[in-house]
């Protein structure tokens, strides 16, 4: 997923993607809830099975493109999805101090976590990025507590613990013969950078439409990354499989399913579509095992269950306000 793709509406909640973080940071944004009661349920299933959808896609692409052509052909698409959010907004985006805040959380938020999750998936099983993905929720919270002064109280704090350990049990693990550290070690630093950059959306965008500053940063990610993806193209041919796979990521993975979970967001609020965090793994270990044959480790369930449970305890209330 973006990312950005897995990040939700205060610093301690995230879902990536992306982190998605623009959307995270905006914890403003209504608890409105209307419908018909199964439709939220499987909003947030198909999110979570788009979502996990993303690594499998990386997995197949990453070794004909490249992770730096790959995430380029990905953010221009998404881009292309998004941009009639940033065009209904664009009276809110006329200063010029904005557009340096833009760009900067579009490199850490967007440009470089997207290329370590792809590099990763050059490396190692779909499932190792999507298990890494979800600590983006602990590192919001940590963040926000180092740099922001927001309490982490004892069950966030034993959260983080465990989502540490989780991360040192995954990148232990070993898959035919080789090690996943160095995937898991990328996976984990992109999540760190998701939970910088929803700390610095909130901080600094807080005011401007959440969907639109995904659009923004997108785009500003794309020509960041362009001259590198250029220098980066492969000269021999791109397999149709992995084209279909970039096509995907780009489009559904990213542009629609940050349209879906705006959408979700402001129906029933953040903190409940936060909860979508716990299906991305899921479904990305589930669709590794379908459609690659990728097994599922002892040490990746162990993993899997200990940063799980420990986005669990840091997304409850801190001590101080339960």
């Amino acid at each position: 997923m973006p990312s950005s793709e897995l990040t939700t509406a205060r610093p301690r909640e995230a879902c990536g993607a992306p982190l998605e973080s623009a959307a995270a940071a905006h914890p403003a944004i209504g608890h409105r809830v209307g419908g018909a009661r199964w439709l939220t349920p499987l909003e947030l299933t198909l999110l979570g099975a788009i979502w996990g959808g993303s690594f499998l896609f990386m997995r197949v692409a990453a070794g004909d493109f490249g992770p730096v052509a790959l995430v380029e052909v990905r953010l221009v698409l998404g881009a292309l999805i998004l941009l009639p959010f940033l065009w209904q907004a664009r009276a809110q985006f006329t200063q010029a101090r904005l557009w340096l805040h833009l760009t900067w959380i579009a490199a850490i938020n967007s440009a470089i976590p997207f290329v370590l999750f792809a590099w990763g998936a050059e490396r190692a099983p779909a499932g190792i990025g999507a298990i890494t993905n979800s600590m983006a929720v602990m590192f919001a919270a940590l963040v926000a507590f180092i740099f922001y002064g927001e309490p982490i109280g004892q069950r966030r704090a034993l959260g983080l613990l465990l989502g540490f350990v989780g991360v040192a049990v995954l990148a232990g693990d070993k898959t035919s013969g080789g090690s996943i550290g160095p995937a898991a070690l990328a996976g984990t630093t992109a999540a760190f950078l998701y939970g910088v950059g929803v700390n610095a959306i909130r901080a600094h965008l807080q005011d401007v439409s959440a969907a639109a500053v995904a659009a923004a940063t997108l785009s500003i990610a794309s020509l960041l990354l362009a001259p590198l993806a250029i220098h980066a193209w492969p000269a021999r041919s791109i397999p149709l499989a992995s084209w279909i796979s970039a096509i995907l990521l780009g489009v559904l993975c990213t542009g629609t399913a940050f349209a879906v979970f705006y959408r979700l967001i402001h129906r029933v609020g953040a903190p409940r579509a936060a909860t979508v965090t716990y299906l991305v793994p899921l479904f990305g270990v589930v669709w590794a095992w379908l459609f690659l044959n990728e097994a599922l480790t002892t040490r990746m369930a162990a993993a899997g269950a200990l940063i799980l449970g420990g986005i669990a305890l840091s997304q409850q209330r801190t001590d101080s306000t339960r």
